[in-house]
């Protein structure tokens, strides 16, 4: 599986780095903890079996409209096998059409691998913090550190794609 990721720039990244680190030094799950060297704050706008034909060069016309900026503000928990603690991205107008443009890009090449919960409309903007498997690893945000009080703005500014068999990444754009 690939993914189409976009990623933060430096001083959110760093801002992210810190968050990750706050929740491990408390004992909850943190990507803090994941030690991949392609582990990176990043938001992902959807995933495929394969790139497009004739490569991820077909995104560039969605992707060149990078950076476009980037709101935080609150944190969003999403259940099921892994649960997940994430910092929710507020969908701007300009995240909300590249998001669009890259699903269609890809739809049209007859892609009907995409995870749904991807598709415009059922997407929820994210950066993940944690992740476990674990029921009770979630406390009250009045726990979670105070940095996830606070609205950040930054922006998004590249690409890239994770490939999840070999475990690489490519930048796209």
């Amino acid at each position: 599986m690939h993914t189409v990721e976009l990623l933060v720039d430096r001083v959110t990244e760093q801002r992210v780095a810190d968050v990750w680190r706050a929740l491990a030094v408390s004992g909850l799950p943190s990507q803090a903890n994941h030690h991949h060297p392609t582990n990176r704050p990043h938001l992902t706008l959807t995933t495929t079996a394969e790139p497009p034909p004739g490569g991820w060069r077909a995104l560039g016309p969605a992707l060149s409209v990078l950076p476009v900026p980037l709101r935080l503000e609150g944190v969003v928990r999403f259940g099921g096998r892994t649960r997940v603690l994430a910092w929710r991205v507020v969908p701007s107008a300009e995240l909300t059409a590249l998001h669009q443009q890259v699903w269609e890009l890809l739809r049209a090449d007859g892609d009907v691998s995409r995870n749904p919960l991807h598709a415009p409309g059922n997407w929820t903007p994210h950066l993940t913090l944690g992740r476990t498997r674990s029921t009770a690893a979630y406390r009250p945000d009045a726990s979670l550190p105070a940095e996830l009080a606070e609205p950040w703005e930054g922006h998004f500014t590249h690409a890239r794609s994770y490939d999840s068999v070999r475990r690489t990444v490519q930048l796209l754009g």
